[in-house]
């Protein structure tokens, strides 16, 4: 088995964890925790009803970006052309995260949130060729 054949594999754990990983950053400041400079903007520390339920949603789809990343990775059997797609979607919106991350006012967002959707734009890129 060549470095190649393990991409796959290894771009989709990778991305389960980052994503696991931001699913957790959600539910805390969802439960009111103050790290709300990290998301939505950074323009609060602890974030408003409203942001909080978007967090609690984002987490589901957190959920099924995951899902996708593992389904593409062929854990599932062969990915269908769905699965395809919804790769390249991945790509498309991870990039604009870190376009939309990088011009945040918020610097903590900027230097954690920026650097986090490169790694996932890139193991979804991986994905997607794959």
């Amino acid at each position: 088995m060549t470095a190649a054949d393990l991409a796959p594999a290894i771009a989709a754990g990778v991305m389960a964890l980052v994503l696991a990983a931001l699913a957790v950053l959600q539910v805390l400041v969802a439960a009111g925790r103050p790290y709300g400079r990290l998301v939505w903007g950074g323009q609060h520390e602890t974030l408003p009803r409203t942001l909080r339920i978007g967090s609690v949603i984002s987490v589901g789809l957190y959920a099924a970006m995951a899902l996708v990343a593992i389904a593409r990775a062929g854990a599932f059997g062969m990915p269908g052309t769905g699965i395809l797609v919804a790769a390249w979607v991945l790509v498309g919106y991870f990039a604009l995260g870190i376009l939309m991350n990088g011009i945040s006012r918020s610097r903590p967002e900027r230097a954690v949130m920026t650097p986090v959707c490169a790694v996932l734009a890139a193991c979804s890129l991986v994905l997607a060729l794959n």
